[in-house]
């Protein structure tokens, strides 16, 4: 199946569950309020709908405009704009006609059920799979830097220890880049000596004019062994399976990116290799580099697990109990947010360039992998549910963030808005919103023409 489908097919069904489980958030509060739902729609149903069907007193459909979802509560100003309901006297059953704190519980209701969703799913990722991770304290010989350019720009480079961010220990090798992009200060540790950096502040601009370089920072590859290739002017040399390179004329070469810059210096040449048998002897071979700075091997494709039985650095595994797993999954989730927030603060600062990357549903759906992996698929859900909750209480109107701006206003003050006050912000809420709509999605297409 072709990747894009794959992608779209999980974008599409993880916002509809998003989207169902957030209106729920609303859906029942109100119920239990005895407040009335008129309409409970996935996707919006301008003029017509794809499906509906009324159930008591409320109208659940399908609308044929994917764009999010809703529920109609009576007595509220809301996405339908439904003035006419809000001239008549209010009635009991109307969202108007309840206390402040029931109302403010209702609005409420979507994101908390986004972020204790996020929360659940972590909780079964973790229970499930447990983690596995490289501990950052475990590279024998440091980072590799795939992109001298941009640890150049970081002031970091290959062999160096990343110790913290922010003042933040750093305790898995996964966790350095996302530290780095929502951060201020690096502390470096370089032959055996510790300094500060100051991460520019345009460095997400920087990274993102070459998304295919995103992943600058890894673990440092063992050079090893699997084949000689057929074509190879080493093809009768004595180089075995699994051999490890160890130095080249005397100069350590552990690692690939080690052994690069010394066969472009003896381009040919024949140079003097000593390997790593597996069974731990050590052996000089004679090797020819060709013109182009290659020997004619192929590399094994070992897997991280492999790798770390050189010693280059270590794989954990953390298993959790489901009692284990609840504060995990929760930790998980906040710590999701908070970098999420981070993140937020850099888009609102115009000298970072961090707007440029702001996205619609193609930068969405590009965070999905390209084949079906349930825990990627899940992972990522949970992601953009934590996503829609930050999203949805920002204090714009149209959004529940908004609402709950005037109820706290309401019950700190004890004055209500007005309805036509509440409606004009509705408008204003609205307009800003395809506003942003329309700039997410149009740095998306502006993306996809420019590459």
């Amino acid at each position: 199946m072709d990747p894009i489908l794959i992608k779209t097919i999980q974008l599409f069904l993880s916002l509809s569950l998003l989207i169902i489980l957030h209106e729920l958030g609303h859906f029942i509060p109100a119920k239990i309020f005895k407040t009335r739902v008129e309409k409970f729609y996935l996707f919006f149903d301008i003029k017509f709908s794809l499906f509906k069907k009324k159930i008591g007193e409320t109208v659940y459909g399908i609308g044929w405009l994917p764009l999010g979802g809703y529920v109609k509560i009576a007595g509220m100003i809301d996405e339908s704009m439904d003035t006419e309901a809000m001239k008549e006297e209010p009635k009991p059953w109307e969202f108007r006609s309840k206390p402040a704190w029931q109302r403010l519980i209702i609005m409420l209701g979507g994101v908390t059920v986004n972020f204790i969703l996020a929360v659940i799913i972590f909780i079964g990722l973790v229970f499930t799979y447990g983690e596995e991770y490289i501990p950052a304290d475990s590279l024998k010989d440091g980072i590799w830097v795939t992109e001298k350019n941009l640890g150049d720009e970081l002031g970091i480079q290959t062999g160096d220890r990343i110790l913290a961010v922010d003042g933040d220990k750093i305790d898995k090798l996964q966790n350095i880049l996302p530290e780095i992009l929502y951060g201020e200060k690096l502390t470096i540790e370089r032959d055996g000596k510790t300094f500060e950096r100051n991460i520019p502040v345009n460095f997400i601009e920087t990274l993102s004019e070459d998304r295919d370089k995103a992943r600058f920072i890894s673990f440092r590859r063992p050079f090893i062994i699997q084949k000689v290739s057929e074509d190879s002017p080493n093809s009768g040399v004595d180089l075995r399976e699994n051999d490890q390179l160890v130095s080249i004329n005397g100069e350590k070469a552990t690692y690939f990116d080690e052994v690069t810059p010394l066969l472009e210096r003896y381009k040919g040449q024949t140079v003097t290799m000593k390997v790593k048998r597996q069974d731990g002897s050590t052996e000089d071979v004679d090797v020819k580099v060709t013109e182009d700075a290659k020997i004619g091997v192929v590399l094994a494709g070992n897997t991280i697990e492999d790798l770390a039985k050189t010693g280059a650095f270590s794989v954990k595994t953390k298993r959790y109990t489901f009692m284990e797993s609840i504060p995990a999954g929760w930790n998980k989730g906040v710590k999701t947010l908070t970098d999420y927030i981070k993140g937020m603060k850099k888009i609102f600062n115009p000298d970072s360039g961090a707007y440029k990357e702001v996205g619609g549903f193609a930068a969405i759906g590009s965070i999905f992998p390209e084949t079906w992996n349930w825990p990627a698929f899940w992972a990522t859900t949970a992601l953009i549910s934590i996503i829609l909750a930050f999203m949805n209480i920002l204090p714009i109107p149209a959004l529940d963030g908004g609402h709950v701006m005037f109820l706290l206003y309401e019950i700190v003050t004890g004055r209500k808005p007005s309805d036509k006050f509440l409606e004009y912000a509705q408008m204003v809420g609205f307009l800003l919103l395809i506003a942003l709509l329309l700039f997410a999605n149009g740095n998306d297409f502006y993306k996809w023409i420019s590459k």
